[in-house]
């Protein structure tokens, strides 16, 4: 338990800043399923249409600081192939 005021404040802060941070990356996990789910639905109408929603929510998350811009790259390069698999 921290003594000083300002650790008090820091340790506030952290845990606020947790929370929103926790629901963000719970609001990206289920776009990516619902991506994943539409993929092994077999509908390519519908994964071209639902991609660059998926793709708007991986780069928001990255100018949120939520992941890193690798990471999203790496998420989106694997969306697309998957979407590529699917269209032959």
């Amino acid at each position: 338990m921290p003594n000083i005021k300002s650790a008090k404040k820091r340790q506030e802060t952290e845990l606020r800043d947790k929370a929103r941070n926790k629901g963000q990356r719970s609001e990206l996990a289920t776009a990516l399923k619902k991506y994943n789910a539409l993929i092994a639905s077999g509908d390519v109408a519908a994964c071209e249409k639902a991609l660059p929603a998926t793709f708007a929510i991986l780069d928001e998350m990255v100018t949120k600081g939520i992941i890193h811009k690798n990471k999203a790259d790496r998420q989106k390069a694997n969306l697309s192939s998957k979407l590529a698999k699917l269209s032959k």
